[in-house]
């Protein structure tokens, strides 16, 4: 196995466990879970999404491929921004639950756009 598959596999793997845990503290927090205050819940995101990160930027490495450069990879690279401005919103700083509930969907969508850019490395998402 090289390096670049183990880095791919490292990603994929951080995509979909932040994902997933993402939707998961989504769920708890439209339940009104304590379970969101829980120390781990609040740790073990941002271990995923430094893995989720650094894999990135070891994928962006090893295809010669950075933002600004590559236009899909720029889109990545804002709609990033974009989903956690939203997910900040969904899971901390939106003062109504429906506030809250719509930066959820949005963050969702945003993630799935995201997850699609990458897959057809296309802006457009394969779209058009």
């Amino acid at each position: 196995m090289t390096a670049y598959s183990i880095t791919l596999m490292v990603h994929l793997s951080a995509v979909a466990l932040s994902g997933a845990f993402f939707l998961l503290r989504g769920i708890w927090m439209l339940a009104e879970s304590p379970l969101l205050t829980a120390k781990p819940v609040r740790i073990l995101p941002h271990i995923i999404d430094t893995v989720l990160l650094i894999s990135a930027f070891t994928l962006a490495y090893f295809i010669g491929s950075y933002p600004f450069f590559e236009p899909w990879l720029t889109a990545k690279f804002i709609a990033l921004f974009v989903y956690i401005g939203l997910g900040m919103m969904a899971l901390k700083r939106g003062k109504t639950k429906s506030t809250r509930s719509i930066a959820l969907v949005a963050a969702l969508l945003t993630f799935a756009y995201i997850a699609t850019v990458a897959v057809t490395r296309s802006p457009s998402a394969g779209l058009y």
